[in-house]
C-alpha cells in the first residue's frame, strides 16, 4: 500500500502512535504522536516520492541528526530520527502555534511583537552559525511558539537535506516558497549565515506589515525581484512603524549581503536594543567613522 495520509493515521511509526494530521508541505506530513504515557510530539513523516530515494533519505536523517545537536531554546529540540519501512521521520516537540498562523489573512503583529520573535529567531540563528549549520529557509511556517511566547525555529533538517542532495546528485529541488529567498540563493551562489539574515528581515517585512515585498506567480520573475528591486519602505504601507525597526529590516534586505548585518548576533544585539531602548549597533558603528573622519 502506497504511503498516504490515511494509511499513516492509527499506525505506528517506529515508537510512535500516529493520531492526526497537524500539517503538511511540499515535502512532508507532520502529524500528532505518542509514544506510551509521554507527551505527544509532532512527528514530520517524508512524503512517498522523496522517502523512496536512498540518496534522500540518507541525508535527511542525517541532518536531522545534525539539527538534533543545536540545543539552543529558540530551535526546536530534534527528539528522535529513524525509518520504519516507507515512513522516514523525525520527532519533534509539539507547538501548534506559528507566526505563519498568526499572519493568515493579511494580519499584522505589533511592532513590539514583531520584535520580540525576531530577536528569538535571530538568537536561534547565530548559535546555528556558530556552529556552521545554516538554516536556508527562514519563513513563518518555521517559526513556531512555545508556551512561554518565545519563538523557536524549525525545520533546519529538510532544508539542508536538500541543499545537501542537490550539491551531490545535481538534481534540482526548490527549498520552501521563493519568497523568502536572498539574492544570492536565487543566483545559486555559495551561501553563509547572512543569507538567513536576508529571509529573516523579509519574514519581519511581512508580519509588520501584512505584506510580502515582493510578489509574482513566477518563480523566475519573483527571483529577479528579489535580485534586482529594492523593497517599498515599511512605513509607506504602515506609517506607524518606526524608522529605527524599519532600518533595521531593510539593512537585513540589502541586495549586497556585504552591506547587510555581518552576523545573526549583532542582529539580535539591534532587535534587543529597540526593545531596551539601547542605539543600534550600526548607528554606534557610523558615528565612530564619522569621528575618524573628522566629520
Amino acid at each position: 500500500m502506497a504511503l498516504d495520509t490515511d494509511s499513516l493515521l492509527g499506525k505506528t511509526i517506529g515508537p510512535y502512535l500516529a493520531a492526526s494530521l497537524l500539517g503538511g508541505g511540499g515535502m512532508a506530513w507532520v502529524v500528532v504522536a505518542s509514544r506510551g504515557g509521554e507527551p505527544a510530539v509532532a512527528l514530520k513523516v517524508l512524503k512517498p516520492k522523496y522517502a523512496r530515494d536512498p540518496a534522500f533519505t540518507a541525508r535527511f536523517l542525517n541532518e536531522a541528526r545534525i539539527a538534533g545537536e543545536l540545543r539552543h531554546p529558540n530551535i526546536i529540540r530534534i527528539l528522535d530520527a529513524g525509518q520504519d519501512g516507507e515512513a522516514v521521520y523525525f520527532a519533534m516537540p509539539r507547538l501548534s502555534a506559528s507566526l505563519a498562523t498568526r499572519l493568515e489573512g493579511g494580519a499584522v503583529l505589533p511592532e513590539a511583537d514583531v520584535i520580540r520573535a525576531a530577536r528569538d529567531v535571530a538568537r536561534g540563528m547565530a548559535f546555528a552559525h556558530d556552529a556552521g549549520v545554516i538554516h536556508r529557509d527562514i519563513k513563518p511556517q518555521n517559526i513556531l511558539f512555545d508556551a512561554d511566547g518565545a519563538a523557536v525555529l524549525t525545520d533546519f533538517g529538510i532544508a539542508r537535506a536538500i541543499a545537501s542532495y542537490v550539491s551531490t546528485t545535481g538534481k534540482r529541488l526548490t527549498i520552501g516558497t521563493p519568497h523568502y529567498i536572498s539574492p544570492e540563493q536565487a543566483r545559486g551562489m555559495p551561501l553563509d549565515g547572512r543569507t538567513d539574515v536576508y529571509a529573516l528581515g523579509v519574514t519581519m517585512y511581512h508580519a509588520a506589515t501584512g505584506a510580502l515585498p515582493f510578489r509574482s506567480s513566477d518563480w523566475y520573475e519573483l527571483a529577479r525581484l528579489h535580485v534586482e528591486e529594492p523593497p517599498e519602505p515599511l512605513r509607506r504601507k504602515r506609517p506607524d512603524i518606526s524608522r529605527a525597526f524599519e532600518k533595521i529590516v531593510l539593512t537585513c534586505m540589502e541586495k549586497d549581503r556585504e552591506q547587510r548585518y555581518a552576523s545573526a548576533s549583532d542582529l539580535a544585539d539591534d532587535l534587543d536594543g529597540l526593545l531596551s531602548g539601547k542605539r543600534s549597533t550600526t548607528d554606534v558603528a557610523l558615528e565612530t567613522v564619522k569621528k575618524l573622519l573628522g566629520r
